[in-house]
């Protein structure tokens, strides 16, 4: 009996023409749907230079972090370090609290280089609720 079945094989091909159109169409989805959000919210604005030397420092406020993350404060005018009962939020909050209203402060950051990140953005968080905008941080100058 013949079943109509031959000694050639049927060949199958895939078509690629459909795939194509679907790959493309998912990537403009993808490509349309994306957002892009900003991941900081603290605003650090850089000083700028009308190229005359200023005689005048504003004044500056340091926090210091040691690498078990205790702080201590150190103001411009006396220049000694007072290190901080605790290191809770809410005395980091109470000891800057005093330097609010002051314009211009520069807000100095010098963390030890084994402080917890967790401790350096507590003290950014920190200045940011109180409204403390200018903040830097202190660094050592690497020396080979």
């Amino acid at each position: 009996m013949n079943f109509g079945h031959s000694d050639e094989q049927d060949e199958t091909s895939i078509e690629l023409t459909p795939l194509i159109d679907v790959v493309f169409l998912l990537l403009i989805f993808f490509m349309i749907s994306t957002t892009f959000t900003k991941e900081t919210s603290l605003k650090i604005n850089l000083p700028e230079s009308t190229g005359d030397a200023t005689s005048q420092q504003p004044l500056s406020v340091e926090v210091q972090i040691s690498a078990e993350s205790q702080y201590a404060i150190a103001a411009d005018s006396d220049g000694s370090a007072k290190a901080l009962i605790n290191s809770n939020r809410d005395t980091l909050k109470r000891a800057l609290t005093q330097y609010q209203s002051q314009q211009q402060l520069l807000l100095i950051i010098r963390a030890d280089r084994k402080a917890p990140h967790e401790a350096v953005i507590r003290v950014m968080d920190v200045a940011q609720e109180l409204g403390l905008t200018n903040v830097t941080f202190a660094t050592k100058q690497f020396s080979e």
